[in-house]
């Protein structure tokens, strides 16, 4: 075994929790589709997808050897420079697997290696040939690549199937949509444990533990594929439910389609020692099938929202990488506060996650079974309903006035008042008037003039 410092140690332990966020974070590359169009239950395909991540982390160790040998300059890379490349990879992932947008783990890792290595070393330790070469290039032409073969192969599994039996022929095509998303789980194994294997390879020979040029040692190889299997075994819940539903509706032979073309393009990848975002190629998989199929639709704003990730993963990562080299630089306890503020933050997305679960019993939920959120409930309370019509009676039309009235009295209700007492009412005929006696009262002196009297005239 080689000999470990704390902060080897600390490095090491720090490669494994980002190999285990790319397992959750990347689960659905293998099983979306499969689980959306009901071909696997969601325990059962994750499950199968992590032994399956496993095995392929032993196939090849070409992607591990670009990460640990071809990207950066390692006379000038010290344990520090990986530890905060990992903090960037990190948090980038969190983040994205919060708001349930697959983006591309691996480009996360190389942004994070890439920022850290420009604070430490200068841009001249970045091999940018490397770069452009094996991660830019693949990444903008993966999705493209994988999205016209997808659309093929669904166009020519209709044409194929179109005289078949129905049921008989989802059957065939869920049995090969399991195939082919166990070849796709094999294959990010094959690409995805590598990276890990590739930085703790690079740690390692940065803190002297093995020579320059060595390839990943044994217990390297499976503690990266063991890591990477247990956060595929999680389940990456919110990101399936983007990419099996989010992006389009898909039926069996676009399933199987998909993931064939996938598959394909990631094995090759493998072998040619590229280091391929398995997220690119699904996704751009998954936009090919739903085009392909006669009358599918792509959700475009999610796609958007993907491409917008996807152009960000890279700098952001390599920024936050930035950061945290600063930060290690100056010291031990610059290193334990980067440490900290790890911890801390990856608790608080995690709370933040806590607030809407998704998980195994609903992640196949569609958009219009989802409840109300908040927003929506507060314009639903402000919002007057729209008036209804009024039903069609069949009774005759009164034109008397008191059933107008009673109708109306039923449909607004009557305000409360003051109850009013009716005053007595006197019926003056049935009164006597008093009599007078006339000759016991002194006449009064008759008036000078009888005229009535008039206003007085106004003066001007």
């Amino acid at each position: 075994m080689e000999s470990f410092s704390l902060i080897l140690a600390i490095v090491v332990v720090t490669a494994l929790a980002f190999d285990f966020t790319n397992g959750f974070h990347d689960t659905a590359n293998a099983m979306a589709t499969t689980i959306s169009t009901g071909a696997l239950k969601p325990k059962v395909a994750v499950a199968m997808s992590a032994a399956l991540n496993l095995v392929g982390a032993f196939l090849s160790v070409e992607v591990a050897n670009t990460i640990s040998k071809g990207l950066v300059d390692e006379a000038g890379i010290r344990p520090e420079v990986i530890f905060a490349a990992l903090v960037g990879a990190i948090l980038w992932n969190l983040l994205t697997w919060l708001v349930g947008l697959p983006s591309s783990s691996s480009h996360a890792l190389m942004g994070g290696l890439i920022g850290a290595t420009i604070a430490s070393a200068g841009v001249g330790a970045v091999h940018g040939d490397a770069l452009v070469t094996k991660v830019i290039i693949p990444a903008v032409a993966a999705p493209v690549v994988a999205g016209l073969a997808a659309m093929l192969a669904t166009r020519l599994s209709y044409t194929i199937g179109r005289k078949a039996d129905g049921k008989a022929a989802e059957k065939g095509h869920r049995a090969g949509q399991i195939a082919s998303a166990g070849l796709v789980s094999l294959a990010h194994g094959t690409n995805d444990a590598q990276k890990t294997m590739g930085v703790i390879t690079l740690a390692l020979i940065a803190g002297g533990a093995i020579a320059p040029g060595s390839n990943p040692p044994t217990w390297v190889i499976l503690s990266a594929g063991l890591a990477i299997a247990l956060g595929t075994y999680i389940g990456g819940w919110r990101i399936i439910r983007t990419m099996g539903t989010g992006l389009t509706d898909l039926q069996p032979q676009q399933g199987f389609a998909a993931q064939t073309s996938a598959a394909t393009a990631i094995l090759a990848s493998s072998h040619l020692g590229f280091s391929l975002s398995t997220t690119h190629v699904v996704s751009g998989s998954v936009m090919g099938a739903g085009l392909g199929r006669k009358g599918g639709v792509v959700r475009w704003s999610t796609a958007g929202r993907m491409a917008v990730a996807w152009v960000l993963t890279l700098p952001a990562a390599a920024l936050v990488g930035a950061g945290a080299e600063e930060v290690t630089g100056l010291g031990d306890w610059g290193t334990a506060l980067v440490a900290v503020f790890l911890v801390a933050s990856s608790a608080a997305i995690w709370k933040i996650s806590r607030r809407q679960v998704v998980d195994h019993t609903n992640v196949t939920r569609t958009a219009s079974e989802e409840p109300a959120g908040v927003v929506t409930q507060a314009i639903a309370a402000v919002t007057p309903p729209p008036a209804a019509p009024a039903p069609a009676s069949t009774a005759p039309v009164s034109t008397d006035e008191s059933p107008a009235v009673e109708s109306l009295t039923a449909t607004i209700p009557a305000q409360p008042t003051t109850p009013v007492i009716d005053a007595p009412v006197i019926d003056a005929t049935v009164i006597d008037p008093p009599v007078i006696d006339m000759s016991v009262i002194d006449p009064a002196p008759a008036p000078a003039a009888s005229t009535p009297a008039t206003p007085p005239a106004a003066t001007v």
